[in-house]
């Protein structure tokens, strides 16, 4: 009897490349607005391409597997280190970004992974205890602090401990210009403005994101009742979360167009008027609100007196960045830089934690 037969198998990256064809269906299939994964403008080192993943898809696992990324999960987004299981933390609040951006994307056929990664990566430079955090920071530390510009240090120093995720240009400049803080979706500087239409479409999934979870999330808590929300907000966007979230992204896409070769993203005047008015009542009822504050006051006196501690003392401040997996800084960097760095990629319960060890007084076995 004949011994089984053992056919030759032939590898597929023989023969194709995967990401070939993604690139050739991409320069077919996108708009000739879209950002091309076969013409990033490339890495500061370059690298060996991979035969299945095209630049962006490369760039997008990176942010995914990145320290940084995990710990957002345990990072504020409004309410600070909340009990309930229902509220956003900063994790949550990226996927939401992303899915937003990917469909926008796809509906304007953009390069969906392009934008997929810069909303993945946007806001991993984000402090503990939301946007309070950050403040606190541009306070206490005297080169001041942004988190779009931390989030570009992550990715390119802090990571890999010092080696950084070596992400394309156009990733990083999304990454880099994705906040609005309190001004327009676009800005009127042709410098802050992203250099492709995927970076745009961020900040647009962006503001949508939070001002749609953070007023879920208000009702939720007892901050606002849901009566409380304007009611031209309501007749124009929706009263639910997914009516909102519909209106929104649907309206870009219809009032978005091209104009002498280049997309235009647009909202039409009630939707833009409405969102503007939403904004405005979340920063007046939630965001300054008196129990939003005094979480935030308690917020800055703990990192406040860990980042003034960790000066002090570097044994101390040496041991918590072994924990934290962080090191590898260049060889110029200050002490006061690195204690910052390290501050800002606390977590909300890392940073409760240490502030614990280090303040609190041990009882006597």
């Amino acid at each position: 009897m004949d011994g089984p037969r053992t056919a030759k198998k032939t590898s597929l990256y023989e023969v194709r490349s995967v990401r070939s064809e993604i690139e050739a269906w991409e320069s077919q299939s996108l708009s000739p607005c879209a950002c091309l994964s076969s013409q990033t403008r490339g890495r500061k080192i370059p690298e060996t391409p991979c035969p299945i993943r095209t630049e962006f898809q490369k760039d997008r696992d990176r942010i995914v597997y990145s320290n940084a990324f995990r710990r957002l999960k345990h990072k504020t987004q409004v309410f600070l280190s909340p009990l309930g299981d229902h509220y956003r933390t900063r994790l949550t609040h990226t996927l939401e970004v992303s899915e937003i951006a990917r469909t926008l994307a796809r509906a304007l056929k953009l390069n969906e992974d392009l934008a997929e990664a810069i909303a993945l990566g946007h806001d991993l430079g984000h402090t503990p205890f939301g946007h309070g955090g950050e403040v606190i920071l541009a306070e206490i530390h005297s080169g001041g602090f942004s988190h779009p510009e931390q989030s570009i240090r992550v990715v390119e120093v802090l990571e890999n401990r010092g080696r950084g995720l070596n992400l394309t240009f156009e990733v990083r400049d999304g990454i880099r210009k994705h906040s609005k803080g309190y001004g327009a979706v676009l800005p009127e500087e042709p410098g802050e403005m992203p250099a492709t239409v995927e970076g745009r479409v961020v900040r647009f999934a962006d503001i949508m994101a939070y001002l749609n979870h953070d007023l879920d999330d208000a009702v939720r808590s007892g901050v606002i009742r849901r009566e409380q929300i304007p009611k031209s907000c309501v007749e124009v966007l929706g009263a639910s979360h997914s009516e909102r979230i519909r209106t929104m992204m649907n309206d870009l896409v219809v009032t978005s167009g091209v104009e002498d070769g280049q997309v235009c993203l647009g909202l039409s005047h009630e939707v833009s008027e409405a969102m503007s008015l939403l904004r405005q009542f979340l920063y007046d009822n939630v965001y300054r609100s008196d129990q939003v504050h005094k979480q935030f006051i308690k917020a800055k006196k703990i990192l406040s007196e860990l980042y003034h501690y960790l000066l002090e003392h570097e044994q101390v401040f040496e041991r918590e960045l072994r924990r934290m997996e962080m090191g590898g800084f260049p060889v110029d960097t200050s002490l006061e830089r690195k204690v910052c760095d390290f501050v800002a990629s606390l977590t909300d319960r890392y940073a409760l934690s240490l502030y614990e060890e280090i303040f609190f007084p041990s009882p006597l076995v």
